[in-house]
């Protein structure tokens, strides 16, 4: 049985839009402005316009080849088998932790009001035992909604859409008419030569922006499943970004103007009022709105768990497209009667749970931009070689500009990546070690098609992987600081066009054969 195609262009940009408006809006704005002060608006349209680029070469992608989880499967037609099991991987690492975080953050919002649910260890909220026990029964709801009706998921879908957004617009509009102070936006734009943006870049990855717009890839997971694609899949990965830009930013400046000034007379680092651990709530509390902390109280649990039931949908479709591959035994790739890969999404359940281990929502925040941004410096690249490759084959979007495009694409996803920090990096390359480790164990037992290997494409990957974590390790972020910051741009600028170049003189030959095997899925 092979995944339908049903999801319309309207349910795919809403789909999109409710991936992102998860736990990234309930503490985002508190981490990014603890980080970098009112400056943090800047980190927001940075991080924007950097996930814009990077979306764009997937929306080229996935409009030419609509297949599910093409980000764990692109990699094979431009490089081989070996490049597409290790980006695979890294791209599964990426998203086995969103639903995770979603469930971190409910239940740290329910903290204020539960207190046992949480408690402090070095001052970051982990969870108790009873929060464990909440974690993994929200953890099933999850699984059982998503399996249990098609209709019913598109229909719960639309109603949390307009709820979520429809939380954000009043919030919004509600801390900006009460309590509002212009002051705390001092300092916003700093001189380009100042420390200041050392401070807003690392926002972008570690404060829940880069986090935030993560949500776009479930355009590019559950491309195999949508109806008029070529219109569907541009406006869920781009539409989805722009609209939740717009929205993220209102909360950002509602967020820095409803602080009382005296809270940051020591600096935004050390920014703490009650309630913080539900920040929105504790400042609505503070205020006296007691309807919005009512609202809020609600939608803490309707928005991570809603943008929760949606990484469920498209991360089991990461694991179908690896059991596709062969990485992955063919279980995983069964489809039940409802059209739902049930397998897949009780293998991410199991290692999900693994993951309440990390301490606290930032904590698994930082993993997973690490990892994800890793996952999508595969769009840039595979669109240049296919571009070569097979030139001549019909692209429903096709990206104008597409080297320079394509170069500023990978050169921000190595950024992000670098920004997150190497005590974040490290881990990282312990679990992409761990994952080629098992993806040869699968290799030599024969489970993967050795015909396309592509050998030659370790002549990019080891060089690729091994300056992005020497880089962070004397870098400014977290490292040595042997880089300064500002040198550790044009360092990562020249790394990035060496690698780009790399990648595509170690491309695949001829991938017709490859491409063909994979429209058959195109139904």
């Amino acid at each position: 049985m092979q995944l339908n195609r049903r999801f319309t262009p309207l349910t795919m940009l809403l789909l999109s839009i409710n991936g992102m408006v998860g736990s990234a809006w309930l503490f985002g704005p508190l981490y990014a402005a603890k980080i970098a002060g009112a400056s943090a608006i800047i980190s927001w349209l940075l991080g924007g316009f950097a996930t814009v680029i990077i979306a764009l070469t997937f929306a080229e992608l996935s409009s030419m080849l609509p297949i599910a989880g093409g980000m764990a499967r692109f990699p094979q037609l431009s490089h081989g088998t070996l490049t597409n099991m290790i980006m695979s991987w890294v791209s599964w690492l990426s998203c086995i932790t969103m639903p995770p975080i979603e469930v971190q953050a409910t239940l740290q919002y329910a903290s204020t009001y539960y207190p046992a649910l949480t408690h402090l260890v070095n001052d970051v909220p982990v969870l108790t035992s009873i929060g464990m026990i909440f974690a993994t029964l929200l953890m099933i709801l999850l699984c059982i909604v998503n399996v249990a009706s098609f209709k019913g998921l598109i229909r719960f879908n639309s109603l949390l859409f307009i709820f979520k957004v429809f939380v954000i617009v009043i919030t919004v509009m509600a801390l900006w008419k009460t309590n509002f102070h212009p002051q705390n936006f001092q300092g916003t734009f700093p001189g380009f030569f100042r420390a200041d943006w050392h401070a807003i870049l690392a926002a972008v990855a570690s404060g829940g922006i880069a986090f935030a717009f993560t949500g776009f890839t479930h355009g590019i997971a559950l491309a195999g499943e949508t109806k008029h694609s070529q219109v569907a899949i541009p406006l869920a990965i781009i539409g989805s970004v722009v609209i939740c830009l717009l929205l993220y930013l209102g909360l950002q400046i509602a967020f820095i103007g409803a602080i009382d000034p005296s809270s940051i007379l020591n600096g935004w680092k050390n920014l703490s009022f009650t309630g913080e651990a539900g920040p929105f709530v504790g400042i609505a509390a503070i205020l006296g709105l007691a309807w919005l902390v009512k609202l809020l109280y609600i939608d803490t649990v309707v928005s991570p768990l809603g943008a929760g039931l949606i990484y469920v949908t498209s991360t089991a479709r990461t694991v179908y497209a690896m059991s596709k591959n062969g990485y992955f035994p063919k279980l995983f790739s069964h489809i039940n009667s409802k059209g739902f890969p049930i397998w897949a999404i009780a293998l991410n359940f199991t290692l999900g749970m693994l993951l309440f281990f990390l301490p606290g929502w930032q904590a698994m925040v930082n993993f997973l931009v690490s990892a994800v941004v890793i996952s999508y410096a595969i769009g840039p690249i595979a669109l240049l070689c296919l571009r070569q490759q097979i030139p001549n084959e019909k692209r429903p979007f096709k990206l104008p500009a597409a080297r320079p495009l394509c170069l500023i694409a990978f050169f921000f996803c190595n950024l992000i990546s670098y920004w997150t920090g190497w005590d974040t990096i490290w881990k990282l390359a312990i679990a992409i070690s761990v994952g080629i480790m098992l993806l040869f164990v699968a290799y030599f037992r024969g489970l993967v098609d050795k015909s396309q290997f592509g050998l030659r494409a370790l002549g990019w990957l080891i060089p690729y992987f091994a300056g992005l974590f020497i880089i962070s390790y004397f870098g400014s972020f977290g490292g040595k600081g042997y880089i300064p910051f500002g040198m550790d741009f044009l360092v990562i600028g020249i790394f990035s066009i060496v690698i780009m170049m790399l990648a595509i003189l170690t491309r695949q030959g001829a991938t017709i054969a490859q491409y063909e095997i994979y429209q058959q899925e195109l139904i």
